[in-house]
């Protein structure tokens, strides 16, 4: 007779209970943990029967195999294809585990596509586009056999020194939502049979620590802890069903997040309806006796995370290990491991792993970089490119010469954002200590080949086709004469090459100059996790290098390849044009190109505002009320208090027009819908980024001055208008008020429309909502519609 966990025609709830009732005590831990790949391989070899020796008891999850190898997708599957065979059919009840990996831009594997870093994905303004990157993703992890991606960063992120700002979707709760709704519904599908697991991270406030450094303590209120950093992760779990939630480094308040039952059980499942794992940020668990210092011992910490509701320790077993003792011991109930192992079963039988636990290995590679998904790239990089300023010399139509000037103008590892493959490996060379990290070459050009410099676990560094901007602006421009100058380091204050830049810049009829940061995580990264800085100034001597250009009085456009938040003063001031182009990958060149020379209309808004100096941080249009202008809060003595670029901001090559408002106000009860005509002025075809703001004018508790509430990305030819229709449900503006009840007010406010937060040009008009006040819940509130109509 056939065990009822092993009948597919059984319902969820009942093979867990037939599984969970024949485990002992030691097989449900290990459903609790993880095990690094690279402890299953010794020298390279995979011994079965040393695996079988080590995993007897079964495991829930092995880290990383493509984040952790230089291995091809054929050679990963077959790798995943062995593990499972062994726990399918070497352990006593066959149960399978999970592979997870990582995938913000992109799946984080050899071969994989490398689309841009979250922070670009986010200036697209386009939901539907990360959708589809996100279903390239879950294609590909799919194909490897990877079911749990530990993705995607919802942090909500307003200090710009915080080195992995470039990972989230900005500093907008309302874009963070959008973006991340689309990406874990391309991710898991409406069935997660067919899906990968999303992992909302990290859960919560991890972007607001002390100083903007990784990891630093958090102090945030109940209003702002829930309304703007809980709020993503709400939007995820309510509108695509987030299956998976990891917890922030961060204490809040002095109370560590890893062991706060009222953060990860009380509000997560609580207010915010989630039903789905919480896992462990690696090593998270442990720090509660190494940091935090609120255990003792590791096994104190496993007792105190457990209890706090989080299911899954990663990457390995490290304290979880101690739960039997620590249940002999009296100090937990075993009853807490139950739970946390029915949801880690309900979740590999929601995947379908009992009934299909392996791949097609063959069949893996062909899913890999395709031409369609490469387009795809230079689409998702093409639209997140930002027009900061023009003065006229954009677009590049046909020049005799350029002048291609700069770090970032011919260097494919400078494309790439800290998780992306194979940069986010470069802390593996680092950890074996080795001197050199560029003595690894290899390329994926011609991916059926392994390259013959190393063996088939070796990290690389292995490059899809990467399109540099140099490579680019040459393919783009054939008929003009293309001369390329380094002139320095990305981070040294080297200027020897100076003299060749400005040389280059004088004979040519316009210069381009490609500067930015270095994304990664060795200590050589001025960007990225862990790489965390005091200064939003441009590294090394790239600004000296900038202003030796423009000073030949050549016309110069500068070119941001990074993810840091720059405050680019001079940078901009004394040049004629600016984009930043955010972590763009693998088709970044092509795609810069594409924006300088017209072939594409830029379109790309800003996800975050970009201050004139590191002293204004944070800096966001909405901040709580203290007056309605910029100067809200008083001025400074040494600068004045406006940011360089306002969150939202982003220019064109063609001109629009928006008409006056017209509202149909709603009341607490009853939605509000907002109309406005947008028209084509110029003569190119362009999309505008429609973007809905409201003011609540008179409210109970501060508001934020002005609030997203709703964008819409929309494509108009030239000369021709497009009507954009905003539905707002009351419940989208309710708030904790007074009492602390969620709940919408009565009372007028004032509605915004315009192309960034605080446009001048923009529309505004005031409404009355009518009404009582009305109560929501957070895991029902509705979010903002848009609908487009010629």
């Amino acid at each position: 007779m056939t065990d009822l966990y092993k009948d597919a025609s059984a319902g969820v709830g009942e093979r867990v209970t037939d599984l969970l009732g024949q485990m002992t005590l030691d097989e449900k831990v290990a459903q609790l943990g993880a095990i690094w790949l690279t402890s299953l391989v010794n020298d390279e070899t995979f011994d079965d029967d040393a695996v079988a020796e080590r995993l007897q008891h079964g495991i829930g999850q092995v880290t990383r195999i493509g984040a952790s190898t230089g291995l091809l997708a054929d050679q990963s599957a077959e790798l995943g294809n062995a593990i499972q065979r062994v726990l399918m059919e070497r352990t006593r009840l066959g149960i399978p585990m999970v592979i997870h990996e990582e995938g913000c831009g992109g799946f984080l594997s050899r071969g994989a596509t490398v689309f841009p870093q979250g922070l670009g994905l986010a200036a697209t303004w386009n939901p539907e586009l990360v959708r589809r990157v996100a279903d390239v993703i879950r294609v590909q992890m799919l194909a490897v056999g990877a079911r749990h991606n530990l993705s995607p960063v919802l942090d909500v992120a307003r200090d710009p020194r915080w080195g992995r700002v470039e990972e989230t979707y900005g500093e907008s709760p309302e874009l963070c939502a959008r973006m991340g709704v689309a990406y874990v519904g391309g991710m898991q599908t409406d069935d997660l049979a067919n899906g990968v697991v999303c992992t909302g991270k990290h859960f919560l406030g991890y972007a607001l620590s002390q100083g903007g450094r990784n990891q630093a303590p958090v102090q945030l209120g109940y209003r702002e802890l829930r309304e703007v950093y809980a709020e993503p992760f709400a939007a995820a779990i309510r509108e695509s069903g987030l299956a998976s939630m990891m917890n922030s480094y961060s204490s809040i308040d002095g109370e560590p997040v890893a062991a706060s039952r009222e953060i990860l059980t009380d509000l997560l499942r609580g207010e915010l309806g989630f039903d789905g794992t919480v896992v462990a940020d690696y090593f998270a668990v442990m720090q509660l006796h190494q940091a935090h210092f609120t255990a003792a011992e590791p096994q104190e910490s496993a007792v105190q995370a457990l209890r706090a509701g989080l299911d899954i320790e990663l990457p390995a077993l490290d304290c979880y290990q101690f739960l039997p003792d620590a249940i002999a011991a009296g100090q937990i109930d075993e009853a807490l491991v139950d739970v946390s192992c029915e949801r880690v079963l309900a979740q590999k039988v929601q995947l379908g792993l009992f009934e299909n636990p392996y791949v097609d290995a063959d069949a893996a590679i062909t899913v890999f970089d395709t031409p369609d998904q490469r387009e795809l790239a230079r689409t998702a990089a093409t639209e997140s490119v930002v027009l900061l300023t023009n003065d006229g010399v954009l677009p590049l139509e046909s020049p005799d010469s350029v002048a291609v000037i700069g770090p970032h103008a011919d260097d494919r590892r400078l494309l790439q954002g800290d998780y992306h493959y194979p940069t986010h490996l470069e802390i593996i060379y680092l950890r074996a200590g080795l001197e050199e990290i560029k003595e690894f070459t290899g390329t994926d050009d011609n991916i059926d080949q392994l390259p013959e410099s190393g063996g088939a676990f070796q990290a690389g560094p292995y490059y899809t086709h990467h399109v540099t901007p140099l490579a680019g602006l040459r393919d783009a421009l054939p008929g003009s004469e293309i001369s390329y100058a380094k002139g320095c380091d990305d981070t040294t204050d080297d200027r020897s090459g100076f003299d060749d830049a400005v040389a280059a810049a004088s004979a040519a009829e316009v210069a381009v100059v490609f500067v930015g940061s270095r994304s990664g995580l060795v200590p050589e990264a001025t960007v990225g996790e862990a790489r965390d800085a005091t200064s939003l100034d441009l590294p090394g001597v790239q600004s000296e290098l900038i202003a030796a250009v423009a000073a030949t009085g050549t016309p110069t456009v500068v070119v941001v390849v990074s993810g840091r938040v720059h405050t680019l003063g001079d940078e901009v001031k004394n040049t004629n044009a600016a984009l930043w182009s955010i972590l763009p990958g693998e088709e970044g060149g092509a795609a810069i190109a594409d924006v300088l020379t017209g072939a594409v209309n830029p379109a790309g808004r800003l996800p975050v505002t970009m201050p004139k100096h590191v002293g204004q941080i944070p800096l966001h249009p909405d901040s709580r009320r203290r007056g309605d202008r910029a100067d809200f809060y008083g001025t400074y003595v040494d600068r004045d208090v406006q940011a360089r670029f306002w969150f939202g901001h982003g220019l064109s090559y063609t001109t629009f027009d928006y008409s006056e408002l017209r509202i149909d106000a709603g009341s607490t009860t009853a939605p509000t819908t907002v109309a406005v005509d947008v028209t084509n002025a110029g003569d190119r075809d362009g999309d505008e980024v429609v973007q809905l703001y409201m003011t609540d004018d008179v409210a109970s508790v501060a508001r934020p001055i002005r609030e997203l509430i709703g964008f819409r990305r929309v494509p108009i030819p030239a000369g021709e208008t497009r009507t954009v229709t905003f539905t707002v449900d009351p419940s989208r503006l309710a708030f904790h008020g007074l009492d602390k009840r969620l709940a919408t007010e009565p009372g007028t406010c004032t509605v915004h429309v315009g192309r960034a937060a605080l446009d001048p040009e923009g529309r505004s008009e005031q409404i009355e909502l009518a009404g009582d006040v009305t109560e929501y819940r957070r895991d029902s509130i509705v979010a903002t519609t848009s609908e487009v109509s010629s």
